[in-house]
């Protein structure tokens, strides 16, 4: 392949002004160093994330200004001289902390996100670490296998990171769209797991049944569907797993629904940063509340395994957006229009 001197990418230049603070601009493509490969990206995806930086709101650091963008699924198209992992050819996902290979994540590794830290996936070539890349699942596309990166990996973590999900255990997803909902459900479903879901009308609570969800809870409709949940569960125990994403506006009836030693996973603050239960809840409903970043490259490659074997494919929304209409699909995850991951396909 014919590798060009120039390419297109998106760039935050600093924060605080949203969406205006992204730049489409013309860029050298990168130079490769020792360890490094060279990607052709052909497919992309964004999350709330993407959002939050140039809003000024994201909680982890950042090193201004950067390529946009976590998520990303290409072809290797050259490699450094001590490079061992991967040849020319090679299908690959990136690793969202690249610093981050196995075992638990530590401050370090929260200073080599994609996007955040590191330059990221919204362009049309990029230089990586050999070891920040996990091969491609044979059965999915590009743009398919682009969705993997964040909100996926982040499900298998929150479900296996600190005890693998069971056959017969119950998993409580709040009020999610279905892009993050439809992880959790192949993930659960693969495991022989029940899912609970909680959502706000009525029409979404038909969508969420019909792509799997064993229960739905209209959570505007039932203000205690903590305990609802609970009475879902087998004998009226609690659940197993709690997908926590609302913070402030859901902890309570999280705790509720929680089964002793049953595990909370924070993954989102839609509600805010400031719940209103005490961290002694935990040892008064004899818990786990553990918060999730993404995930590990060991993670990513077990998750894969998992997506091939069970021949899962993620919903991608039926609008998939070029590189050029970027701010165009970041304007649409901000309108809630979307059902599934929003592609991006990079010519």
């Amino acid at each position: 392949m014919s590798i060009p001197s120039t390419q297109k990418q998106w760039v935050i230049q600093s924060t605080g002004n949203g969406l205006d603070e992204l730049v489409y601009q013309d860029a050298s493509v990168p130079k490769l160093g020792q360890n490094e490969v060279l990607v052709k990206l052909r497919g992309a995806s964004i999350n709330f994330r993407d959002l939050l930086i140039p809003k000024g709101e994201y909680v982890f650091p950042l090193n201004l200004p950067i390529v946009a963008g976590s998520d990303g699924a290409g072809e290797i198209v050259a490699v450094g001289p001590r490079v061992t992992k991967w040849k020319p050819g090679d299908r690959v996902v990136t690793l969202f902390n690249q610093g981050h290979q196995s075992g638990r994540i530590d401050e370090a590794a929260t200073r080599t996100g994609l996007g955040g830290c590191i330059d990221g996936t919204l362009r049309q070539y990029g230089a990586f670490d050999q070891d920040g890349l996990a091969r491609m699942p044979a059965n999915l596309d590009f743009v398919e296998a682009a969705t993997l990166c964040c909100a996926a990996l982040t499900s298998w973590n929150a479900l296996n990171g600190l005890r693998r999900l069971a056959k017969g255990e119950t998993v409580l997803v709040q009020g999610t769209g279905a892009s993050v909902y439809l992880h959790y459900r192949y993930f659960a479903k693969a495991a022989g797991a029940t899912v609970i879901a909680t959502t706000s009308s009525a029409e979404k609570a038909k969508i969420l049944k019909k792509i799997g969800a064993d229960h739905v809870i209209n959570y505007r409709e039932d203000p205690n569907w903590g305990e609802t949940a609970r009475k879902l569960s087998p004998g009226g125990a609690g659940v197993d797993h709690v997908i926590e994403i609302g913070g402030e506006g859901t902890m309570t009836q999280s705790l509720r629904s929680i089964k002793y030693e049953g595990i909370i996973s924070v993954i989102g603050m839609l509600g805010g940063m400031q719940p209103k239960d005490s961290i002694m809840e935990a040892l008064a409903h004899v818990c786990v509340i553990r918060g999730v970043y993404v995930g590990s490259k060991a993670q990513l490659e077990e998750m894969i395994a998992a997506i091939e074997k069970h021949d899962i494919h993620p919903v991608v929304d039926d609008k998939v957006f070029t590189l050029d209409e970027t701010k165009d699909a970041l304007e649409y995850l901000m309108n809630q229009k979307h059902f599934g991951k929003i592609g991006i396909k990079i010519e």
